[in-house]
């Protein structure tokens, strides 16, 4: 099959965050390559009519979508499936609507508390949300990914609204784009990789992230330097587990069977990670729905797949068999 790996143009001097996707693009190539596949590298810049000419001369039979910030913009994530769609090509991946819902991280927490499902208290800065918080807020930016924007400043107490005003106010700025307050749930963290399969959506192993020497009260949060900051202490004391005690196997249940209805809700394709934090009553709550997790071979993703038995060439051609099917009537 003639398969083209759509993803970000990354400029030089990029974040760490932003090169990745790079990385991701061509180590996915590769995995197809070893799969059989004939591949194309396609950067996703300039105007959507000048990419799609771009891909329209490779003639792929199918689209391995990793566009995570069209021209730089974190926001525009949506409008890549939004347009292989409407030109009628298959594609792996999420497709516009999940990715829009998941990627703005009110919308998606909207849509959870509409279904039951339970997701942390939040506010945004002119004060709606949902849900009382005793705990800290933790401030967010509403569309960012990879952790972008959360660091030590990012907690304030819940009993000083002036001051969260102000930290939602900075923090915009920092991001350079809209933020919001969640309540910090003190406790444990997992995340749960969804994979589809022939029979359906499959669950990958259960991973909890580990936060080790850190001080009382420091923030236990993966942040954007425990991911892409390879100096620094959060980078080397958030190991993943895969092992659990007898006594985890009713709660990782239950956050398997969380994730699965979140895949439903958002109409999920291929591959998609949710994550979450469990508080110390023992009751999971839902962070985010990550509806493209990174695919390469030493984000987490692949390290649970592995823990399944799966290389980056399975879990690759795993996504390529759920395709989003071509509109009838379109080239």
């Amino acid at each position: 099959m003639r398969i083209a790996v759509l993803h970000d143009a990354v400029p030089p001097g990029a974040r760490p965050d932003q090169d990745d996707n790079l990385v991701q693009a061509n180590q996915v190539a590769a995995a197809l390559m070893a799969g059989g596949h004939r591949v194309s590298l396609c950067p996703w810049e300039g105007s959507p009519q000048a990419s799609l000419e771009r891909l329209a001369a490779l003639k792929p039979e199918a689209v391995f979508n990793l566009v995570e910030e069209p021209l730089g913009r974190a926001s525009r994530i949506h409008t890549a499936p939004v347009w292989l769609a409407h030109q009628g090509l298959a594609f792996a991946g999420a497709g516009g609507r999940a990715m829009l819902l998941t990627s703005h991280k009110l919308l998606a927490k909207r849509a959870m508390h509409r279904a039951g499902l339970p997701t942390p208290a939040w506010r945004t800065p002119n004060g709606a949300g949902q849900g009382s918080n005793a705990e800290p807020w933790l401030i967010k930016a509403v569309w960012e990914h990879g952790s972008l924007g959360i660091d030590d400043d990012s907690l304030v107490s819940a009993g000083e609204p002036d001051r969260l005003a102000r930290a939602l106010a900075a923090k915009q700025a920092q991001v350079g784009g809209p933020c919001f307050a969640e309540a910090y749930i003190e406790g444990r963290e997992f995340n749960l990789g969804l994979l589809a399969g022939p029979d359906g959506v499959g669950h990958l192993p259960p991973a909890e992230i580990l936060f080790q020497g850190y001080a009382p009260g420091q923030l236990k949060v993966v942040g954007y330097r425990a991911k892409w900051e390879a100096a620094s202490f959060e980078f080397h004391h958030t190991p993943r587990r895969y092992d659990f005690p007898a006594s985890d196997r009713g709660l990782l249940t239950r956050l398997q069977g969380l994730a699965r209805r979140c895949w439903e809700l958002f109409a999920l394709r291929g591959w998609a990670r949710v994550d979450f934090r469990v508080d110390r009553q023992g009751r999971p709550w839902i962070l985010e729905v990550n509806a493209n997790p990174c695919l390469a071979a030493d984000a987490g993703f692949l390290a649970a797949a592995a823990q399944a038995g799966l290389d980056q060439t399975a879990v690759v051609a795993a996504i390529l068999a759920d395709l989003n099917p071509p509109k009838e009537g379109r080239a």
